[in-house]
C-alpha cells in the first residue's frame, strides 16, 4: 500500500509546453509515472512528448480520466491553475510553483471544493518508489522502495535524508514533501495520519524548518498517541531572528518558531530528535529494532 500516489495514478500535467514542465514531464515518465494528458491554453488538440495536449482541464479530464495533476505554471497564474483542476474534479493537486502572493493563496483555500487534497504550493511534489511513481521534481534514482514515510518541509534535504536512509538500505514507502510555504494545502498532521493508516508504513520521518507553528502541532497530534515511531530534525537551527531563510514561512517572529522550541515540542511528545541530518538513520535504526 501507499498514499497519495501509486500505479492507479493518472497524471496531468499544467503548463506541460513550458520549460519547467517539459523538463520534469521527461524525468516523470523516465521514471515510470503515467502521464495521461497535458494542459497549456491555445495549444489543444496538438500532441506533445506523446502526450495529447488540451486547452483545458476539464477537458483532460473528460478524454483521459486524470486523477491527479501537477502545476508548473508561473506564479501570476498558479492560483488559478490549482482552482481550475479542483473544480475539474480532480481529487489530488500538487502544485510546484513557488512566489504564489499569501492573499491568492488565501483565495485558494477559501475556494477549494470539498474532497480535493493540495500538496503545495512550492513543494518538490511526492514519490512512492514501489510503484515508480513520481509526481514532482525529486531525483527519483535516490529513492528506494520500503517502509518509511517521509514528510518534509524542505525539498533539499529531502533529498539528502532519503539518499541517506537509501545508502543505508532504509527504503521509502511515500516521499511527500509539503513544501515551505506560510500556507500550505497539506500539513505535517494530514500526512501523519495517511500515514498511520499504511500497513506498508513501519515509521516516520519529519523533516521540519523554522517559522509557523507546524511541527509544534505535529508534535501535540503525535503525544495523543501515535503507533510509529516518529524522528524529527529541524532546519535553520543557526538562523537570526527576523531574517526569512529560503522559504517564505522559513521567519522566526517575536520569539516563535524557533529551531530549539520546534525540537523541544518533538522531544515532549516522544519524537526523537536528531541534531544532524546524519543522525536521522541511526535513529530511525534504533527506533525499529
Amino acid at each position: 500500500m501507499s498514499i497519495l500516489v501509486n500505479s492507479e495514478t493518472r497524471l496531468l500535467v499544467q503548463g506541460i509546453t513550458g520549460s519547467e514542465g517539459t523538463y520534469h514531464s521527461k524525468r516523470m515518465l523516465e521514471y515510470g509515472t503515467k502521464i495521461v494528458a497535458g494542459v497549456t491554453p491555445n495549444k489543444g488538440g496538438t500532441n506533445y512528448l506523446g502526450i495529447p495536449v488540451y486547452n483545458t482541464v476539464s477537458e483532460a479530464v473528460t478524454e483521459t480520466s486524470a486523477n491527479v495533476s501537477i502545476i508548473y505554471v508561473p506564479a501570476p497564474f498558479a492560483a488559478d491553475a490549482i482552482l481550475e483542476s479542483a473544480y475539474a474534479g480532480i481529487p489530488l493537486v500538487v502544485c510546484i510553483t513557488e512566489g504564489i502572493p499569501a492573499l491568492e493563496m488565501m483565495r485558494v483555500h477559501a475556494s477549494m471544493p470539498e474532497g480535493v487534497r493540495l500538496i503545495g504550493p512550492n513543494c518538490p511534489g511526492v514519490i512512492t518508489p514501489s510503484t515508480k511513481t513520481k509526481v514532482g521534481i525529486m531525483p527519483g534514482h535516490i529513492h528506494l522502495p520500503g517502509r518509511v514515510g517521509v514528510i518534509s518541509r524542505s525539498g533539499t534535504l529531502t533529498y539528502e535524508i532519503v539518499k541517506a536512509l537509501t545508502d543505508a538500505k532504509l527504503g521509502q514507502s511515500t516521499a511527500i514533501g509539503i513544501g515551505g510555504d506560510p500556507l500550505p494545502g497539506t500539513n505535517f498532521i494530514d500526512c501523519l495520519e495517511l500515514f498511520r493508516n499504511d500497513d506498508e508504513t513501519d515509521a516516520v520521518a519529519i523533516i521540519g524548518e523554522i517559522g509557523g507553528s507546524d511541527e509544534e502541532k505535529a508534535a501535540e497530534y503525535v503525544a495523543k498517541g501515535y503507533s510509529k515511531p516518529v524522528i524529527g530534525f529541524i532546519a535553520g537551527q543557526s538562523a537570526p531572528p527576523g531574517k526569512r531563510m529560503g522559504h517564505a514561512g522559513a521567519i522566526i517572529s517575536g520569539g516563535k518558531g524557533t529551531a530549539e522550541e520546534k525540537k523541544n515540542a518533538f522531544r515532549a511528545a516522544g519524537i526523537k530528535v536528531a541534531d544532524l541530518p546524519s543522525e536521522v538513520v541511526p535513529l530511525l535504526k534504533e527506533s525499529l529494532r
